[in-house]
């Protein structure tokens, strides 16, 4: 895969999680994820996920 697609990709991870572990504790309303834990362990993954895939992607692209 192109280092492009996994750098959005892992972006667009960790903004996503991000926005569920803010639904999670209760910052951003108005949804049924408000408040819950499971969706702030969910976000929580999917955020560190998201940091960890963006990170190996510019590791490996300065590594070259």
């Amino acid at each position: 895969m192109k280092r492009w697609v996994l750098l959005a990709l892992g972006v667009l991870l960790a903004l996503l999680g991000a926005v569920w572990v803010l639904q999670g504790v209760g910052v951003i309303g108005g949804s049924f994820m408000t408040g819950s834990k499971l969706w702030f362990l969910i976000g929580l993954v999917a955020l560190l996920g998201g940091v960890l895939l963006v990170a190996g992607t510019v590791r490996r692209a300065s590594g070259r």
